[in-house]
């Protein structure tokens, strides 16, 4: 008998075009827009050489250890500015053209000159603090000790030293992109939830012929919903497996070492999706449309919290409105995900699989309390 329903149910719900497209094709056209937009982001996070030009005026030319110092910070690969001398009315040019970042000037003092604010004009104006400063130091300790410079003062002060040390909880890089892609796996799995709702409404005698007749038929009804979910989960779970093996196979996306946790973590998200599904159709006593409509909202809202349209909504949320982070189950699992990949402990990862743990039972709680308690008066 089981083995018959099982089998029966998985055909019905393979041949559901409209579901199978929103649960397996749709992740897949999605994952695939975003490769194509997000492929080159961390590129985007390397640094590189600042363009920088300074007036070649007969006080830079006079001031050889400045002259030699910013030319050699100029040259190869590892150069932080591409460098360029030129007269002033040149560099005042190059600058409103927007081809350089900023023009240096030596005179009396040395001076910057930008029309902007931003990162690399930081970059520029640290070094030529850090250049005055270190040149002070030495004017000022050639005052008082001159026999310095040949007791070995320039090769003192070449070797710099840290005092403190960098301390990282993770063997992993950070990578801006795997939240859109973790995120979109967690949406896929609320998808789920068009399989649950779907069961839970074909055993609703009083919205259709096809649940009033498995009401009818000479098995119970919580028997047959539990089939039905198992076969559910089983073909909501390989289309959960297909999309893994695209993101990691076909687009190279990263999961990290521990592969085990992260296919329990999607096994754990799709019997979330399924339960969230089942919850909402018994909840609201409505037809297919507005149990659909309420279940888009759920997940689409959840995704965007979650940073999937945009990466830092995920930040703002946690740092102004924390409690959200924890009551948003498509974050909780991004978040399983995201501290699969980069933490070397188990402890954030933890908290967000002990949390799913509990929306999975209220959710499954409150589905079997609406359902065990309806009746129909007739069929």
């Amino acid at each position: 008998m089981f083995s018959h329903l099982f089998i029966t149910r998985l055909k019905c719900l393979t041949r559901d075009r409209q579901t199978m497209f929103w649960t397996l094709l749709f992740p897949l056209i999605l994952a695939t827009f975003f490769n194509m937009a997000f492929s080159n982001l961390n590129n985007n996070e390397a640094f590189h050489p600042i363009d920088v030009a300074v007036v070649n005026n007969a006080a830079y030319e006079q001031n050889h250890d400045f002259k030699t110092i910013l030319e050699d910070v100029s040259k190869g690969d590892d150069r932080i500015f591409n460098l360029t001398a030129v007269s002033e009315q040149e560099a005042v040019q190059l600058l409103n053209d927007g081809k350089i970042k900023g023009y240096i000037t030596v005179d009396s003092q040395i001076g910057l000159t930008v029309n902007a604010s931003g990162l690399n004009q930081d970059i520029i104006k640290s070094f030529l603090y850090n250049y005055r400063q270190t040149s002070s130091t030495v004017n000022s300790i050639l005052k008082t000790n001159p026999a310095a410079l040949q007791n070995g003062l320039l090769n003192d002060l070449s070797v710099r030293k840290e005092y403190t040390r960098e301390v990282s909880g993770t063997s992993a890089a950070p990578n801006n992109v795997l939240n859109y892609f973790y995120s979109l796996i967690a949406m896929s799995c609320l998808y789920g939830g068009f399989f649950g709702m779907k069961e839970v409404s074909d055993i609703q005698a009083n919205l259709s012929q096809r649940a009033a007749r498995v009401n009818a038929a000479p098995v119970h009804k919580l028997k047959i919903f539990l089939i039905n979910m198992s076969a559910a989960l089983l073909v909501h779970f390989g289309e959960m497996l297909l999309l893994l093996a695209y993101l990691f196979y076909g687009l190279k996306v990263d999961f990290g070492a521990k592969t085990g946790f992260v296919l329990l973590t999607t096994f754990v998200g799709s019997v979330l999706g399924l339960a969230f599904g089942a919850f909402v159709s018994a909840l609201i006593p409505k037809g297919e449309g507005v149990k659909v409509a309420a279940l888009l909202a759920v997940s689409m809202l959840g995704s965007f919290f979650s940073g999937m349209m945009y990466q830092e909504i995920k930040y703002i949320v946690a740092q102004n409105i924390p409690v959200l982070s924890y009551v948003n189950p498509v974050n909780l699992l991004t978040d399983a995900f995201y501290s699969l990949y980069y933490y070397d402990t188990f402890t954030r990862y933890a908290l967000n699989m002990g949390i799913l743990g509990v929306f999975v039972f209220v959710f499954c709680s409150g589905t079997y309390v609406i359902i065990r308690r309806q009746k129909y008066a007739s069929l």
